[in-house]
């Protein structure tokens, strides 16, 4: 990835992990919680969002290390107990994040797809437009990871009965670093998901 390319990757990264928080936020406020309305946290604007060591570090460290780009936003606050449906309201608002990140790689896709068809469209168009299709799943994917604090686990813990309690507050005491040792150790493992999306999105094997 040349210095152009990582620029455009960590613009695409950027927008995309802020879709990402802002539709928790709507979510939430959908279900009776405005607190990331309030906050002011209902925006794309990206310097709302933004996190110096999610946003900028892990990015820059993740290229250097690996050649690819990963990160995330500072999560949008909200309270659960607000929520209308105490049950399923905190795996709906996080699963809605996730969510976002497949639409946005459904709809470049779909772009992507046509433009190849039709042959309408720019060769750096569709360059960034993959780009756009490759972070978001990558973001859908690793989110649906059942590890606190990952969304994946709030939805897990919506299916956990009371009596599983323990087992839901065990992991989110010590999920950070189980997430840690997934992403050093592990994060391989989501990338056949992550390729066989792609090609099933924009038709391209990567």
């Amino acid at each position: 990835m040349q210095g152009i390319d990582f620029i455009f990757a960590i613009a695409v990264l950027v927008m995309s992990v802020v879709i990402h928080e802002v539709s928790h936020g709507f979510a939430a406020n959908a279900m009776g919680d405005p607190t990331a309305k309030y906050a002011g946290r209902l925006t794309l604007n990206p310097a709302k969002h933004l996190d110096f060591f999610g946003s900028f570090l892990v990015p820059m460290i993740t290229y250097l290390l690996g050649g690819f780009i990963f990160g995330w936003a500072k999560p949008v606050p909200y309270n659960p107990y607000n929520l209308k449906n105490q049950k399923w309201g905190p795996g709906a608002v996080a699963i809605a994040g996730p969510i976002s990140n497949f639409l946005v790689a459904i709809v470049f896709g779909l772009i992507i797809r046509f433009g190849q068809i039709y042959a309408v469209l720019p060769a750096s168009f569709l360059q960034i437009a993959t780009l756009i299709v490759f972070i978001n799943i990558i973001l859908g994917v690793f989110n649906l990871v059942p590890i606190p604090p990952l969304d994946g686990s709030k939805v897990l813990f919506a299916f956990f009965p009371y009596k599983w309690r323990h087992i839901e507050e065990f992991l989110e005491r010590y999920g950070f670093f189980i997430l840690l040792i997934f992403i050093f150790f592990f994060f391989r493992l989501i990338l056949p998901i992550v390729f066989s999306l792609f090609k099933l999105i924009t038709g391209i094997v990567f």
